[in-house]
């Protein structure tokens, strides 16, 4: 029998940006695609998998109506992401690992989530958090512009998932809420690692495993890298193309190469 983990949607986001042009919800999680909102396809991704128990989504009041009970439980959620999390591990009461999810990857399967869940199997660690490749990211989605991190193993963007011990979010909260934000900057991540990850970032000699002895001295917990090929995993909703290309992938209507990358388009940064 396979082991299931539970798992939690964080689903509180508010749309804005250039997002809020192209919707009128208030909250990201209830924007529609198709005829679901936009949370639903990342709880039917996780109840597809075997390897997923309980689902706990945090999100908005005005969600809990869009949600069916069968499913997933419901929390309400603050607005601040940490206190959100920390507000569903109270209602898990586990000690065992959780999987942690955003609200606004609705391109994630459960195949996905499986891939992701095997490979953390035979390493220790605390927490596990997913790093895509930017050939398998443009391979698939060429047009999408996203942030990416060059490493002595290649070039990055991250993933929207994280599988992690319950403890670790109540022991470094502050410091998690300072990653947290910004977690779209990969050069404040660095300043928060230290300033020799930024020299060593500059000059394309920063390797994963020195992040993630830096994180353990840090936070006092093994975090550990994986390296994936699952882009879906990394393509979050936060703008209006990327709204515009989920849409499109999901009415099937998406093809790669009707959608091959402006090199000359800003918003890609390589680090």
């Amino acid at each position: 029998m396979v082991a299931k983990v539970s798992a939690i949607v964080l689903a509180g986001g508010e749309v804005g940006g250039s997002l809020a042009t192209v919707t009128s919800e208030r909250y990201e999680a209830l924007i529609r695609i198709g005829s679901q909102p936009m949370v639903s396809y990342v709880i039917s991704a996780l109840r597809s998998t075997e390897r997923v128990g309980r689902i706990i989504v945090v999100g908005p009041r005005e969600l809990a109506g869009a949600l069916s009970a069968e499913e997933c439980e419901f929390v309400e959620s603050s607005s601040s992401m940490v206190e959100n999390l920390v507000r569903a591990l109270s209602v898990l009461d586990t000690a065992e690992k959780v999987l942690v999810v955003t609200g606004d990857v609705p391109l994630v399967t459960g195949a996905v989530i499986e891939r992701f869940l095997e490979q953390t199997e035979s390493l220790e660690a605390d927490i596990y958090y997913p790093i895509v490749t930017k050939e398998s990211n443009e391979a698939l989605f060429p047009s999408m512009r996203r942030t990416y991190v060059r490493l002595r193993e290649g070039v990055f963007t991250g993933g929207n998932v994280v599988l992690l011990d319950p403890a670790c979010v109540l022991k470094c909260r502050n410091t998690i809420e300072q990653a947290v934000a910004m977690r779209k900057n990969p050069w404040q991540l660095a300043r928060l690692l230290g300033f020799r990850f930024i020299i060593k970032l500059l000059l394309n000699r920063l390797h994963l495993a020195e992040i993630e002895q830096r994180v353990e001295l840090i936070l006092g917990f093994k975090g550990k890298g994986i390296i994936s090929t699952s882009p879906e995993i990394g393509i979050d909703v936060d703008k209006a193309s990327d709204l515009q290309l989920v849409r499109s992938v999901l009415a099937g209507e998406y093809s790669a190469l009707q959608n091959v990358k402006n090199e000359n388009a800003p918003g890609t940064i390589d680090a």
